[in-house]
């Protein structure tokens, strides 16, 4: 759909305009220093400049080894935390010995709305004002007096105004929720003809789901090669897994642990292939709502693979037509499966987003990625794809080499009232 690439090509600008900005404002920022301190401050002495070559040398280096390289360590809380309390150090000694440093905050203040969580974010930004404050008084070649003082308190309280102010403005327009909004409006504005008949007749829209379901020999034998591709062989795959684990166990309780998982892998397979050929529901889907199915989902994969996993609910969470419900799920399923075989990811985020007439489901990762055009998954995209499209669901995904994988999923909002 035009409106649906328009914003792909979109959220594809914002992301290198973003990723421009995070990885080389702070090297921007060294530069500018170091050059400027050259030209005005010449007549510093050795040991000045071996002081000075040696914080910019362990900027450099932080900043790469944290927030640069892939994969980017400083997404994690705790190394973002840390992360940003060695650069506000490291900036705020550059800007005691040069005022001209000070460009460094404009990395700071960016860095702080990415790796710190809450409160902590406008911290740093105070922080990082009060350096740039200092510079801008002129720092320690500056004599300090009641009115320099006086002048350095109002540029910290202007400083944080600013750079709070513009830095939460958008990190606020970041957010997931409002390019989904921006998302809805165009699917609005391309597909009002479809929008239209499903407000008019969701219970003919759930009929014809329904009539797909059990059309034709054909359509069983996918159902059935899918079902078995979601359950025999990621079962399969994951016993095999933890089977080689526990023989490469070097002490017994490793091994009895392997080997339960295993045992517990089995177990749910056997149910779940059962259920498959009985055409049911997943069963986590029989026993909880949808968001706390994909908890347990979650929960369990990252036992099993060591891989970080953040999941996130928006919107008001209802119950769906069970056909959407399982679709959303096996999505989720095999996302976390092929990241587990491809991504060598160290951490996933889920979103599930209720909205009025949509419900779409977000897998992103922080993995090695792929390039345009590489299809990594096999048969399990390619089932993905065939789910979301006989549910009259769009599919897309996006990757880069290094730049981790984010797959997004929308299927109708049809609640599980309307029957056929």
């Amino acid at each position: 759909m035009v409106g649906q690439r328009a914003e792909d090509r979109l959220d594809a600008v914002e992301r290198r305009a973003e990723m421009i900005i995070d990885r080389f404002t702070p090297f921007l920022g060294l530069g500018l220093g170091l050059i400027l301190t050259i030209v005005v401050l010449p007549s510093e002495g050795p040991r000045f400049w071996a002081v000075t070559g040696a914080l910019v040398a362990a900027t450099l280096a932080w900043t790469l080894l944290l927030a640069v390289l892939p994969p980017v360590r400083a997404d994690e809380p705790r190394l973002g935390a840390v992360y940003m309390v060695g650069m506000l150090a490291l900036t705020a000694a550059l800007t005691w010995l040069s005022p001209l440093f000070a460009f460094l905050v404009l990395a700071v203040y960016g860095h702080a709305f990415r790796f710190l969580r809450g409160h902590w974010r406008f911290a740093a930004v105070a922080v990082a004002a009060a350096v740039a404050a200092y510079s801008q008084m002129g720092g320690r070649l500056a004599e300090p007096s009641p009115g320099w003082w006086a002048g350095l308190a109002a540029l910290v309280v202007a400083n944080m105004l600013v750079a709070g102010g513009f830095s939460w403005f958008f990190a606020l327009s970041d957010q997931q929720t409002e390019r989904r909004k921006q998302m809805i409006a165009e699917l609005e504005e391309t597909n009002a003809r479809l929008a239209a008949a499903l407000e008019e007749n969701a219970g003919l829209h759930a009929q014809l789901l329904a009539q797909a379901r059990e059309a034709g020999v054909h359509d069983e034998r996918q159902r059935m090669a899918r079902e078995i591709h979601d359950t025999l062989a990621q079962g399969l795959t994951g016993i095999v897994t933890q089977l080689e684990a526990a023989m490469a166990a070097g002490d017994d309780e490793l091994r009895d642990r392997h080997v339960g998982l295993a045992r517990g892998l089995a177990r749910e397979s056997l149910r779940e292939a059962r259920r498959s050929v009985e055409a049911l529901r997943p069963e986590p889907l029989e026993a909880a709502q949808l968001p706390d199915a994909l908890a347990d989902l979650a929960h369990r994969w990252s036992e099993i693979s060591g891989v970080a996993v953040r999941l996130d609910t928006t919107g008001v969470a209802r119950a769906l037509l069970p056909e959407l419900e399982v679709t959303l799920f096996r999505v989720a399923q095999e996302a976390l499966a092929n990241v587990a075989k491809h991504a060598e990811a160290t951490t996933v985020g889920l979103t599930l987003s209720y909205m009025d007439e949509v419900v779409v489901l977000d897998v992103r990762d922080d993995g090695i990625g792929f390039a345009p055009g590489e299809r990594r998954g096999g048969f399990g995209l390619t089932a993905m794809e065939q789910r979301v499209r006989r549910v009259s669901g769009s599919c897309s995904i996006e990757s880069a080499p290094g730049e981790g994988t984010a797959l997004s999923v929308s299927v109708p909002a049809i609640p599980a009232e309307v029957q056929v």
